[in-house]
């Protein structure tokens, strides 16, 4: 398979992604596929749980917990739940990456095969990334600490009656927005690094996630250059392209949903000054155009961010198949060797 650089695969994949979603096109399979896409790509991990505390100054100015310990052991619960939640959904997103990746690499468009194929891999990728992400979170949490410290510091200060030092504090809050941004800029590189390049060994060799690391380090370490581009280009290319979907969209998208408000607003009005059993046919009625403004934002999201989505996916292939030749000879087989033929035949 051809060598892209990262601004050559551009327009491959547009192609690619072109051939998959709309030759032939049905609605159904499209949307379906669309879905898959914004799920695999638009949502991504995050372990970042915060809980609201209740402070309330005591003797001396201290802050103090002023919440029952009924109330404490539900957060907790309430937190574990949440988190324990997001781990199977995390789980559900990993497999569906797989099965999205197969279907985009054999062009098939039954997301069922590769959601079975890939189990165990995907479980391993599951686990190993769980691990990164946590590892990550907890640096981040570490790197905060200091700014928290000041945060806090400030605060407790101002609070007993002291002058709040507002120099002081937007000398720690400029730091820390760097921060913020390098952080995020790093954890957009992991998660390039994880789902981009360690993904198709962990799949395509069913190679441990050291080995894929490994490899992968290899590959990046001789093209430094070629690595970084692309991942500029795979960080600002879709918001360029949603950007314009957007200005395309935005008249037709305006007219659909400010009729729905403006239906809405009526019922509203009309059934405004009704009691008794009137009044919960208009709760009802706020209830189902709810639903539908939901419904129909989803489904333009999908109709719209899919071919983006997708887009991601076959760009990060082509950009990686001429570098990892398992992936390369699925993407673009390789010609059968030419019969030659034998002496006296």
């Amino acid at each position: 398979m051809k060598v892209f650089a990262a601004s050559e695969a551009i327009s491959p994949a547009i192609e690619r992604t072109k051939r998959y979603l709309f030759e032939p096109f049905d609605w159904a399979i499209y949307l379906k596929l669309s879905a898959v896409a914004c799920i695999t790509e638009g949502f991504s991990a995050n372990f970042n749980s915060s809980s609201n505390h209740n402070f309330s100054p005591g003797s001396g100015g201290s802050p103090t917990l002023n919440l029952p310990a009924e109330a404490i052991a539900a957060i907790v619960a309430a937190v574990l739940l949440c988190l324990v939640i997001g781990i199977f959904v995390f789980y559900l997103i990993t497999r569906l990456r797989f099965a999205f990746f197969h279907c985009l690499i054999h062009q098939t468009k039954e997301i069922r095969p590769g959601w079975r194929l890939y189990r165990e891999e995907a479980m391993r990728f599951f686990k190993a990334s769980l691990i990164v992400w946590f590892a990550f979170l907890a640096i981040f949490l570490l790197v905060l600490l200091p700014f928290f410290f000041t945060f806090f510091e400030l605060i407790r200060n101002a609070n007993v009656g002291g002058q709040f030092e507002a120099g002081k504090f937007f000398l720690t809050l400029l730091p820390l927005i760097a921060v913020i941004l390098v952080m995020c800029l790093a954890a957009y590189l992991v998660d390039v690094v994880l789902h981009d390049f360690i993904l198709p060994h962990m799949a395509l060799e069913n190679a441990s996630f050291g080995q894929a690391w490994a490899a992968v380090r290899a590959r990046i370490g001789a093209e430094k250059g070629a690595f970084v581009f692309y991942a500029f280009l795979r960080a600002i290319l879709p918001f360029v392209a949603m950007i314009a979907v957007l200005i395309v969209a935005a008249i037709p998208l305006l007219i659909v949903f400010g009729i729905l408000a403006l239906a809405a607003a009526g019922f509203h009005t009309a059934l405004a000054d009704l009691t008794g059993v009137v009044a919960f046919i208009r709760i009802a009625i706020m209830i189902l155009f709810g639903v539908i403004g939901i419904g129909l934002g989803l489904l333009v999201a999908f109709s719209l961010g899919g071919p983006i989505a997708t887009w991601i996916r076959n760009y990060a292939l082509l950009f990686y198949g001429g570098r990892y030749a398992a992936l390369g000879d699925v993407l673009s087989p390789p010609p059968a060797p030419s019969l030659v033929n034998q002496p006296g035949q």
